[in-house]
């Protein structure tokens, strides 16, 4: 399946400067997203579970994840480096150099999250970098706060909505992806990413 692109939408955002030299970029139906995207990428992406040291017990990580380093290997569809090439065409020129990797997680129901944090940056890594995220699926919320507490933002992340969080947003924000009592179904979140960012 080839994904149609909103030429149109690319010039639209809303930037949001936040404190510390943070921003995000807010980008709603970034791309018409068909339904069928979403079921072939729960088909074909290689999902697996994790499991994490938390205090004294090993649990369960609440999400599937994958990691394609789209430079290096074969994409597991087509979408994903479309949607990479599309991303570098906007933001390669203001990060200084490429978006490189995809970073999947599929969100089953509202018991799934993860918890607040800040993507790691490599060593010899810049202190400010960017993350792309596109969404596929249900709505959910996506939390950003100040590092070290503070008032939160809460932005709902729907089906084909884009969110860029740059500047030193991984440094001095975190973001989470709460768990939620309401019915809702599930959710794949994309995270395009450049080398060295995880």
């Amino acid at each position: 399946m080839t994904v149609s692109l909103q030429e149109g939408l690319f010039d639209h955002a809303e930037r949001r400067r936040l404190a510390h030299g943070a921003w995000i970029d807010v980008r709603a139906g970034w791309f018409d997203a068909p339904d069928e995207l979403f079921d072939e990428l729960l088909s074909a992406i290689p999902w697996r579970g994790e499991r994490r040291q938390m205090y004294d017990r090993v649990l369960d990580v609440p999400r599937l994840i994958s990691y394609h380093d789209l430079v290096e290997e074969p994409a597991p569809h087509v979408a994903l480096k479309q949607l990479r090439r599309r991303l570098n065409d906007i933001y390669a020129g203001e990060l200084g150099e490429p978006f490189t990797t995809a970073g999947l997680c599929l969100y089953r129901d509202g018991d799934d999250s993860v918890a607040w944090h800040g993507d790691t940056l490599g060593r010899g890594k810049s202190e400010d970098t960017m993350v792309a995220i596109v969404s596929l699926g249900a709505t959910r919320t996506f939390a950003l706060r100040p590092r070290g507490g503070g008032r939160s933002l809460r932005i709902k992340h729907g089906h084909g909505d884009l969110l860029v969080m740059g500047g030193s947003c991984q440094r001095t924000w975190e973001h989470a992806i709460p768990k939620t009592a309401r019915p809702v179904g599930p959710r794949i979140s994309i995270q395009f990413r450049p080398r060295g960012v995880r």
